[in-house]
């Protein structure tokens, strides 16, 4: 494989996850009966669209196409399955499937970092891109832990 498509394919993979938080988001922006809840997740869906614009367009620069969707796994279906089967349609249950989406994605930025075979293209995005992911991961963390007590 050569260096741009294992650039473009790393990224993509984390475009797709960061795709799934940023649909979320905004669905779970819509279903909270609280605003000041709601405002945090559109503010929250719009550094998952900044995320996967800044991806994309360093994946288009290798001259592959940039991911369209998000992953199998964080389908909004089992997202919300699960949310509803485990906590009901609370404020609480999307803070806490949220969090984990934010893990994901958390997750997924640190391996590419620690992977030694990550090209320098793909490694320098996502490091640039680590704080914002790190702040609203820790954001969602302290609320979910708020919310507990």
């Amino acid at each position: 494989m050569s260096t741009e498509s294992k650039t473009a394919h790393t990224l993509n993979d984390i475009i797709e996850i960061a795709r799934d938080g940023q649909d979320f988001y905004t669905e779970a922006a819509d279903k909270v009966k609280d605003a000041e809840l709601s405002a945090l997740f559109t503010k929250i869906a719009g550094v998952k669209s900044q995320i996967v614009t800044s991806l994309s367009s360093t994946v288009a620069a290798t001259g592959a196409k940039p991911a369209e969707h998000g992953t199998v796994v964080g389908s909004m279906q089992q997202f919300y399955g699960k949310v509803r089967a485990t906590l009901g349609d609370t404020q609480y249950g999307y803070v806490a499937e949220l969090e984990e989406s934010e893990d994901r994605l958390l997750k997924a930025f640190k391996d590419t970092l620690t992977d030694s075979d990550t090209p320098p293209a793909a490694r320098a995005e996502v490091s640039r891109l680590l704080p914002l992911v790190q702040e609203t991961h820790d954001v969602m963390r302290n609320r979910k832990h708020a919310m507990k007590h």
